[in-house]
């Protein structure tokens, strides 16, 4: 299914999707189900740069079928995946069968997780569709540790009517909750999606600290 904006499928499109219905398939798309071992390896080799070389607590927001946990899991780390959908959870549960990992089926801008706090919250292609990002952005700098940090992999798709969060606006966002704030450019990396993309896809990695010590990659961003 498409709609009018260059290169925008149901995929990319959070609100009114059937979550429960796409999980059977949902693998397929390359960066996804990371199956291909280029793609794969990939997201290993940024995940690392991403994450600390220390094992920590990752939760890993709007998980989908574990891919990216199973990848956060096999460089040590112990995670907790979230998804609204049960038939996703199901799936992720599986493809970590035996691994120290839990998921919680729940909403990934309020996570079902207690009192629990982290060294890193994970989160991609999810914040742009959430009907308050900001608001999200707070909960989940609440539930990192000292020293913690967001991982958040987000873009811009479509050129008709473009859907998305541009790095700008989120790093302008993430200004009240993190001291320092990295962004890396994604779109100019095949290996990450299975092919070419035209879009705009992009990482931030964001430090919690005090407000208005921001680093001047976030700055640039904005320019």
């Amino acid at each position: 299914m498409t709609n009018d904006n260059e290169g925008v499928t149901s995929a990319h499109i959070g609100a009114g999707v059937d979550w429960d219905a796409r999980a059977a398939d949902f693998d397929e798309e390359p960066d996804h189900g990371l199956r291909d071992p280029e793609v794969r390896h990939a997201w290993a080799g940024r995940l690392r740069g991403w994450l600390s070389g220390c094992a920590g607590d990752v939760l890993d927001l709007g998980c989908g079928t574990g891919s990216l946990s199973l990848l956060v899991s096999e460089q040590g780390h112990h995670v907790t995946g979230v998804d609204l959908s049960p038939a996703m959870v199901r799936l992720a549960r599986q493809k970590l069968a035996g691994r120290d990992a839990v998921f919680l089926v729940g909403d990934a801008a309020a996570p079902p997780v207690g009192e629990r706090r982290f060294d890193a919250v994970l989160v991609r292609h999810v914040l742009w569709a959430l009907p308050d990002p900001g608001h999200a952005l707070r909960n989940w700098a609440a539930l990192l540790r000292p020293g913690g940090r967001l991982v958040l992999v987000e873009g811009v798709w479509g050129t008709v009517d473009p859907v998305g969060i541009a790095p700008e606006r989120l790093t302008g966002l993430l200004a009240p909750v993190a001291a320092r704030v990295r962004v890396e450019r994604l779109s100019d990396d095949p290996r990450l999606w299975g092919k070419e993309v035209t879009d705009e896809r992009y990482a931030v990695v964001a430090m919690t600290g005090a407000s208005g010590e921001q680093s001047g990659d976030a700055a640039a961003a904005g320019q």
